[in-house]
């Protein structure tokens, strides 16, 4: 039996064009959802997986409807074929049934790892050169110079550090990293 999956991110968007052709590939039962591919509770998805069978296909109309990333598309279709269940991905034509399919599956997964690692190494660098000269990461804080004032006269109480970031509103590593240096050095 042919069990199709369909998902769009939103609301907003509509299920036609995957549901059109899952059904015209043959799919007997459709489970759909909508929410977003990082969102883990996608019950569509879990019950599709659930209904799957020795034997059965599961159907998607491209393989990003299916996995949060890939390797989560990894594991559920390699967890599929454990159970003896087949995997189609109609866009991409990946057919599991068939070796052909198999091994392109494979290889379309070893080429989106490696551009993830190509990926991570760059952003790795790229942080580390902005490190290098100096650069603060992460999310800013507004640094106005009342906050300062507010931070100053704290610190003169001898308050805890978690005392003083909640009243300033700020979190402990903003406190170390911004808020602390400038009431050592008592600079502006």
């Amino acid at each position: 039996m042919k069990i199709g999956y369909a998902r769009v991110s939103t609301d907003d968007q509509n299920l036609n064009l995957q549901i059109d052709s899952l059904k015209k590939s043959g799919c007997e039962k459709i489970f759909t959802d909508k929410k977003s591919g990082v969102d883990e509770t996608r019950e569509g998805l879990k019950d599709a997986l659930e209904f799957c069978r020795q034997g059965d296909t599961l159907v998607v109309y491209k393989l990003d409807r299916l996995g949060r990333g890939l390797r989560h598309l990894i594991e559920t279709v390699e967890r599929l074929g454990s159970r003896g269940v087949n995997f189609i991905s109609l866009d991409n034509n990946i057919d599991t049934t068939q070796a052909t399919g198999k091994l392109l599956f494979h290889l379309v997964a070893c080429f989106a790892e490696f551009e993830r690692s190509l990926i991570k190494e760059r952003t790795k660098a790229g942080l580390e050169s902005a490190r290098a000269r100096g650069k603060i990461l992460g999310r800013s804080i507004k640094l106005t110079p009342a906050l300062i004032a507010k931070a100053r006269d704290l610190y003169k109480q001898n308050l805890s550090v978690a005392d003083m970031c909640q009243l300033l509103g700020i979190s402990r590593a903003s406190y170390y990293k911004i808020i602390h240096p400038r009431l050592i050095n008592h600079s502006p």
